[in-house]
């Protein structure tokens, strides 16, 4: 119970910074950034300590291919969670990624919902038409290659509920790389599956191991073929990594 408490009172802390930002936001953006790079940049570290050091929350950042980075690249990864957001942001550049997401994260989550908005992320619509959905991504990757941001794209679009790989959609994924190529790092995550509603974050906190690992990374495709190389081996590679990870929890048991 205290760990939880502690947790709470951590995120009421963060809330008059989310405030303040909405305000900025309705009345004049160009103070959202410094208040966005607060949020992003350290905050993603305390969340994950506090959890670590209250909660027996572990997590576990493979960076052997981080240094093998370009200095620009689109990740590319599964979906368990919206931790999985602050997860790349504590694992990668946290100031510079940019996410894909639904819209309706955009709307009513307390301090998330503004500095999605605000900070430049790609809100797409589930209802919307797929032509409003390409136009999202058109206008995303031109703000990503003026800015220098690092783009992150879950291809399977929503969170898995089991930990199991769900099917991985193409056309977001080819249509930001026709408008900004780029190389492609492919990354595996696991673990936020468990914690992913209050139940789950009840009754499997203490234990979990949330763990990130960069599994390739491959140059700029430049042709249709290629992105699709990319994204169904990258699948493959996820999935893979996913079943090592699991048989390893089995032994250990």
């Amino acid at each position: 119970m205290l760990a939880l408490i502690t947790l709470l009172c951590y995120f009421c802390h963060l809330i008059p910074y989310g405030f303040v930002n909405r305000i900025f936001y309705t009345f004049n953006r160009r103070f959202c950034p410094l208040i966005n790079r607060y949020l992003s940049d350290g905050n993603a570290r305390r969340i994950f300590s506090l959890m670590s050091t209250y909660m027996d929350f572990h997590f576990t950042g493979d960076k052997k291919l981080v240094a093998n980075l370009p200095p620009q690249y689109l990740v590319m990864s599964n979906h368990q969670s919206l931790l999985d957001i602050p997860l790349f942001m504590r694992f990668l550049d946290g100031p510079r990624l940019r996410f894909v997401a639904k819209a309706e994260l955009g709307r009513h989550i307390p301090v998330i919902s503004v500095m999605l908005r605000s900070g430049g992320h790609c809100l797409l619509k589930r209802s919307g038409s797929a032509a409003q959905a390409m136009q999202a991504l058109d206008s995303f990757a031109e703000r990503v290659v003026a800015n220098n941001w690092i783009p992150v794209i879950f291809p399977e679009g929503t969170r898995s509920r089991d930990g199991k790989l769900g099917t991985f959609h193409a056309a977001g994924f080819r249509r930001f790389l026709d408008r900004a190529p780029m190389p492609v790092a492919v990354c595996a995550l696991d673990g936020a599956w468990r914690i992913s509603s209050l139940f789950g974050l009840r009754k499997n906190i203490r234990g979990t191991e949330y763990r990130v690992t960069v599994l390739k990374v491959y140059p700029a495709p430049t042709s249709k073929a290629e992105q699709v190389r990319i994204l169904e081996e990258g699948k493959a590679l996820i999935q893979e990594q996913l079943e090592a990870w699991n048989a390893k929890k089995k032994r250990a048991h």
